[in-house]
């Protein structure tokens, strides 16, 4: 999804803290993105589904 140099570059440490931008660790989104998880959306919603991420079910009521 990224290019190769826009992750490798947001592996870096930036010159001040503020201007860390975070980007998914599976696929290197920068948008949608969930701290909690340390991935995007996308990979999120995929993970949960097949089961792998423990304690994150698909709510329905």
């Amino acid at each position: 999804m990224s290019t190769t140099a826009a992750y490798a570059k947001s592996l870096r440490q930036p010159k001040y803290a503020i201007r860390k931008h975070r980007r998914c660790r599976i696929c290197g989104r920068p948008k949608g993105y969930y701290r909690k998880f340390d991935m995007c959306r996308l990979c999120l919603r995929e993970l949960a589904l097949k089961g792998e991420i423990p304690g994150v079910i698909k709510a329905s009521w």
